[in-house]
């Protein structure tokens, strides 16, 4: 992957995560309203769990002034990829509601109110409707999802709405055995089933988002053994 000059660092997950908090607090400091943070990256790279912990972290220093915002509650309603025939591609950047999270993110950084938001569950494989609340109160959105940096449309309106942008990055192998390992653990669907959905669907996506990251702020690759 050519990054096209942006800085990249080796990291592993609880460095990248201290490196995070710092650089979403000077990011804080630099502006006077709402700002979003932005993780991208292919499915697998454990873009939600660095989310949720970074979250974690931020709060825990300033109680509310964190909110998590995923961009997996918008994949479109299973009802309507059936109505579509597009089921089998669930995952991929035209079965999500692309223009519907933008204006999500445009409302969320003005927002004066408690806003809620939606949520996927792998347990049911669809969203939940109102899963979640931004506070009021909240300064900083941890936005994560993988197609945050895509340059096609609608997908472009999300990057000008991100103060910051990191890319995270893991090897394609990495992710294959990740992504199996996540698929089987839910058991909805057959081995050969969540064999032909990887390598067809999620490692796709992955070379998608993986020509994205020259738009990020950092790429942080993630050192680790599994």
């Amino acid at each position: 992957m050519n990054d096209n000059d942006v800085p990249r660092l080796e990291l592993e997950p609880a460095a990248a995560l201290d490196f995070l908090v710092r650089e979403t607090q000077a990011q804080r400091d630099r502006h006077a309203g709402r700002i979003a943070i932005g993780l991208a990256g292919g499915p697998g790279v454990g873009k939600s769990t660095l989310a949720t912990e970074l979250v974690a972290r931020l709060n825990a220093e300033t109680p509310g002034i964190a909110a998590y915002v995923p961009m997996d509650g918008f994949h479109m309603l299973h009802a309507k990829l059936e109505s579509l025939g597009t089921v089998r591609d669930k995952g991929a950047p035209h079965t999500f509601e692309a223009n519907a999270f933008a204006d999500f993110i445009d409302g969320l950084k003005q927002a004066t109110g408690a806003v809620k938001g939606p949520a996927y569950s792998r347990e049911i494989e669809d969203v939940v409707l109102d899963a979640f609340i931004v506070p009021a109160a909240v300064r900083v959105l941890v936005v994560e999802g993988n197609y945050l940096l895509l340059a096609t449309a609608p997908w472009w309106r999300i990057r000008p709405l991100l103060d910051y942008a990191a890319y995270i990055d893991v090897p394609r192998e990495t992710v294959r055995a990740r992504l199996m390992k996540r698929h089987a653990e839910h058991g909805l669907f057959t081995e050969e089933r969540n064999r032909e959905h990887v390598e067809r669907v999620d490692l796709a996506n992955y070379d998608i988002v993986r020509r994205s990251a020259n738009r990020a702020d950092i790429v942080l690759g993630m050192l680790t053994t599994h």
